[in-house]
């Protein structure tokens, strides 16, 4: 009987810790995602600013 109920603990202790396990994956991956988008948006925007600044200077050599 002890071994038995041994065994179920094992097995849902493996489960819980499986299914952890895979929460915790899920949510780096995301986090991750998130930081690319975040690096890519702002890397445009870098982009659009000194296209508009250089455009600015050939407009207006004065400035």
């Amino acid at each position: 009987m002890v071994k038995l109920v041994h065994y179920c603990a094992m097995t849902l202790a493996a489960f819980a810790f499986y299914e952890t396990m895979e929460k915790i994956h899920i949510w780096i991956a995301l986090r991750q995602d998130e930081k690319e988008e975040r690096k890519e948006k702002e890397a445009e925007i870098r982009r659009v600013q000194q296209k508009l600044l250089q455009e600015s200077k050939q407009r207006d050599p004065l400035a």
